[in-house]
């Protein structure tokens, strides 16, 4: 694949892959719309060069994989609204919980960071905690 290496990842993602789960919010690495996954470490793409992932890991949305419990937790919660945030919010709850499981409200208020207009944050909240458990029972 030929692309400029400056081009943000998001861009690559969506438009020269075709994988359109991630989403354009900002374009200034603030609301988070953009999360993926870097060699599993939650990463906002449009504003990270695609040349610096050259050799790593990326996982979207899309390779998030079957029914992840965060999914699961995300759909048992009713959580989304309009849903145009919710993949970079599931992809920074995935990782969170891959570093911590047993995890307090003030852990995920500071690690959660993507933004919301609809104002989900409390079912965001409950639906991480409902993930951890979900997790811890796999």
């Amino acid at each position: 694949m030929e692309v400029e290496p400056e081009t943000p990842l998001l861009w690559v993602l969506r438009d020269t892959i075709g994988l359109t789960g991630t989403k354009f919010g900002c374009g200034m690495a603030l609301c988070g719309a953009c999360t993926v996954h870097v060699d599993g470490k939650a990463v906002r793409s449009c504003v990270l060069p695609v040349s610096q992932v050259v050799g790593q890991q990326v996982t979207t949305i899309e390779g998030l994989g079957g029914q992840h419990p965060v999914q699961e937790a995300w759909q048992e919660g009713d959580v989304p609204e309009c849903g145009y945030c919710q993949p970079g919010q599931i992809m920074a709850a995935a990782a969170l919980l891959a570093k911590k499981r047993n995890l307090t409200d003030a852990d995920i208020d500071r690690e959660i960071t993507n933004l919301c207009r609809c104002g989900t944050y409390l079912r965001i909240r409950q639906a991480i905690h409902r993930a951890a458990q979900l997790a811890a029972q796999r």
